[in-house]
């Protein structure tokens, strides 16, 4: 499957042992859960993957682990990005060499807060050194600083900059999707914005919810696609309240909880991130089983 025909993009977690290792019996059951119910692809080692708290040679190991338990079933996007240029650039050109990685994510740089012209240098870098297909992370709420609809306009125009993951507003996503060029291909990274996204004319989302509601943003899709928006409004309106509470504390400790509790091994979260104790875990259980 290509990139553009991905319309469920999960942002997988990464399932960690007693002892804070990779649980790769644990992803491969995972994962194989996740493509049989709506995910058409992964983003591996991203924040809901908490890439930020691997080493490089983790997200390596990570990545080519994921490779052989995904076989060709859906694109990986691999996440490659940091504050750091040159790091990311280094770190990317070693993931390129893996075979089955389709892709790179790279977020806007955070911490540093470079202008509009850093973000175009900082992407243009690693989209010309690493030899990879990159989408941009636009985030601002992690980041600080936003790339604005003309630096991605700008930078959508480099052969390689392909895609795009988008957390801002929908006038913005909409002027992106009607500006940028016809083969470059738009996601929103807010599960709420699903059915707005895909009406303007996104591919689709980048997931967290998918982990438990796939099926249901398949459906939320192919009943827009069929212009039954009726059907796709009433998918919407059962998926946000859910979806706020998946993010009603550090993502990803509501989902690991919630994948728990389904009977999913996923270890906890590394610090500075901390478990759910047993109270909030029973309140994201019983907000995710009465909405």
């Amino acid at each position: 499957m290509l990139l553009n025909e991905a319309r469920v993009i999960t942002a997988i977690i990464t399932p960690f042992t007693a002892d804070n290792k990779i649980d790769f019996p644990a992803l491969e059951t995972l994962t194989n859960h996740l493509l049989a119910h709506g995910s058409d692809g992964f983003v591996i080692g991203g924040t809901t993957g908490e890439g930020a708290t691997m080493s490089d040679r983790e997200k390596i190991e990570l990545y080519q682990g994921f490779v052989k338990i995904v076989a060709g079933r859906g694109p990986i996007i691999a996440n490659i990005g940091t504050n750091n240029t040159a790091a990311s650039i280094e770190f990317g050109q070693a993931v390129a060499e893996i075979p089955g990685i389709d892709g790179a994510l790279a977020v806007v740089p955070y911490y540093n807060k470079p202008n509009q012209k850093g973000l175009i240098a900082h992407f243009t870098a690693i989209a010309d050194n690493v030899d990879l297909p990159l989408m941009v992370y636009n985030i601002p709420g992690r980041s600080t600083v936003k790339a604005s609809v003309d630096t991605i306009l700008t930078l959508a125009k480099h052969p390689r900059i392909t895609a795009l993951k988008q957390c801002t507003d929908l006038d913005e996503l909409a002027a992106i999707i009607e500006h940028a060029p016809s083969d470059f291909t738009v996601y929103t990274g807010e599960d709420g914005q699903a059915l707005a996204a895909k009406a303007l004319g996104a591919a689709g989302v980048v997931s967290v919810a998918s982990h438990l509601y796939g099926d249901e943003f398949q459906a939320l899709f192919t009943a827009l696609d069929a212009g039954n928006v009726a059907e796709a409004g009433r998918i919407q309106r059962f998926l946000n309240p859910k979806v706020d509470t998946l993010f009603s504390y550090p993502s990803p400790t509501p989902v690991k909880a919630a994948l728990t509790a389904a009977g999913f091994a996923t270890g906890g979260v590394r610090l500075p991130l901390v478990d759910l104790d047993e109270a909030e875990i029973a309140e994201i259980l019983e907000k995710l089983e009465k909405n």
